[in-house]
């Protein structure tokens, strides 16, 4: 069904985070940098950024820019087409390991290790800070509307945001020692799949907080859930390979 069409090379340290955009691949890493590949040939182009701390997640916002989330908290926003820095933020102290734009309401979504959450419209400013108090959080995930935020948060607890007024509308005890990945069902959006660092992956009807289907998945933390094939597969990424 898969196989491996290319490789791509380059990064001096272990990659954390990768996305795509048109023909384009942006990676960034331990090394400090964040890249840029050619999707169709996996070679990288002149685009490179330097920082001086480990590059913990990407995200694009609207067009044309790139949001950098660092290990130091802080959070840089770079317009590829001009490759150049447009602006750059501390309102974090702790490392950003998640990030999610939502393009129904133009805002960014920025999590950090000590479960805080920041949200910043496009003309990059600040919109709402919210400390969840909640332990790392390491990924979120937007229905299919963009009406609702999910956050795994590493206090083993799933909660749920309305993305219009930010109010906590659901918390959902989900998985022992922490959450570490969420994903909204693409064809029923009142499922929600989350993976944890008990190896577990669940899928819950959020709005009732119902869990309905417990699977083991893996013998490690499971970070990463995708849909493949319009929702009819999921696919999950574990440490422990």
């Amino acid at each position: 069904m898969f196989r491996k069409t290319k490789e791509i090379s380059g990064h001096a340290g272990a990659v954390y985070c990768c996305i795509t955009k048109d023909n384009y691949v942006y990676t960034g890493g331990a090394d400090k940098f964040v890249a840029r590949w050619l999707l169709d040939s996996g070679v990288q182009d002149a685009f490179a950024i330097r920082f001086e701390q480990a590059v913990y997640s990407l995200e694009l916002v609207g067009e044309s820019l790139l949001a950098v989330g660092l290990a130091d908290g802080s959070l840089h926003f770079f317009d590829v087409d001009q490759r150049m820095e447009v602006k750059y933020f501390v309102q974090h102290t702790v490392g950003l390991f998640a990030m999610k734009f939502n393009a129904q309401t133009g805002y960014l979504f920025v999590g950090d290790a000590a479960g805080n959450v920041s949200v910043w419209n496009q003309l990059l400013n600040l919109v709402i800070y919210l400390p969840l108090d909640c332990g790392k959080i390491r990924s979120f995930a937007l229905s299919e509307n963009g009406e609702y935020l999910a956050i795994a948060c590493q206090d083993g607890f799933i909660r749920i945001l309305d993305t219009a007024n930010f109010n906590e509308i659901h918390t959902i005890r989900a998985h022992e020692n922490g959450v570490t990945s969420v994903l909204f069902h693409p064809l029923n959006p009142q499922f929600l799949i989350s993976g944890g660092k008990d190896a577990l992956l669940k899928i819950w009807d959020w709005s009732k907080e119902s869990c309905l289907k417990v699977v083991v998945a893996h013998t490690f933390a499971i970070y990463e859930i995708i849909s493949l094939q319009e929702g009819n597969l999921l696919a999950t990424a574990s440490r422990d390979k």
